[in-house]
Parts: C-alpha cells; sequence; structure tokens
C-alpha cells in the first residue's frame, strides 16, 4: 500500500511505512448475512473524522449471527451511486479505540443478486484518514457499534 501512488500514506512517510498490521484470518468472523433492503431513498448524513457530513444513502441492513448473536448492521450507498453497485459498511466494536482505530473501521461489498452477502470481518480495513488526517472518513452511525469485540482484518499493531 505505501509504495502505490494512491497510497493514503504522505509520500515522505511512504520509504519508513511498516507493513500493515492484522489479526490472524479467522473463520468464525467469515459469516452469511441476508440484506434487507429499505424500501425508501432514505438520504442520511454520516459525521466525518474532519467534522463535515457526507450524505449516504441508507440501502438497508444485513442481518447475520456472529459467535452465537443475532447482529445488525446497516449498509449504505454513495448518494451518486444509483446503481448500487457496492454496499458500505462502517462499523465499530468493542476493539475500537484500543485494538482498531477508534473512529471504526469499514467493509466493501460487491451487490449480489440474491441478497445473501459473504460478510467477512477478516477484510475488515481501517480508513484513509488513520494514515493522513487530510481524508476525511465516515464514522459509523450508532446503529453500527457492535457490543462485542471483532478480532478479524485491520489492527492497529
Amino acid at each position: 500500500m505505501s509504495g502505490s501512488s494512491e497510497s493514503p500514506v504522505p509520500a515522505e512517510k511512504r520509504a519508513s511505512f511498516p507493513p500493515l498490521p492484522y489479526y490472524p484470518i479467522d473463520e468464525q468472523y467469515r459469516v452469511p448475512a441476508a440484506l434487507k433492503v429499505v424500501s425508501s431513498d432514505q438520504v442520511i448524513e454520516l459525521s466525518t473524522s474532519t467534522g463535515k457530513m457526507r450524505r449516504m444513502r441508507r440501502v438497508g441492513t444485513l442481518d447475520f449471527i456472529l459467535k452465537g448473536q443475532s447482529l445488525q448492521l446497516t449498509a449504505f450507498a454513495d448518494v451518486e451511486d444509483r446503481q448500487l453497485r457496492r454496499l458500505f459498511v462502517p462499523f465499530g466494536d468493542l476493539t475500537s479505540g484500543t485494538e482498531t482505530y477508534q473512529g471504526g473501521r469499514y467493509l466493501d461489498l460487491d451487490r449480489t443478486a440474491s441478497g445473501v452477502y459473504d460478510l467477512d470481518f477478516n477484510r475488515a480495513y481501517h480508513p484513509f484518514c488513520v494514515f493522513d488526517n487530510r481524508y476525511e472518513c465516515p464514522i459509523p452511525p450508532r446503529e453500527n457499534r457492535l457490543k462485542l469485540p471483532i478480532r478479524a482484518g485491520e489492527k492497529l499493531s
């Protein structure tokens, strides 16, 4: 990531930037999720790391079972994405602020025709503002704050 011209790591820090740390892959954190689509084109504003608001469209909720708990995360799409090619799932959990970025982590999901998604927290990643505070990163809304630790995906160290 640090060598790419599209890297969020500032150019002057790329040569010394260490590899990104991840939790060990754990298949327990890869679960099927069913999307319940919201029937309206509800646009909400998410707070961001810069204090600005980001307009996103609420697509629906992803219902899933993780470690025996029935859970739900709201999926969003960019307001401009009328074809809904991808779902954006920002989330926080009990590792936020200690083992992972305090502002939460993200999952991106390609849309499926079936409405069933492969929700793989091993693919959770930190927003770009972790590496450069000039990026404007949406903060997961309260409804996407899970009350359990998600020890999968990218971590701080």
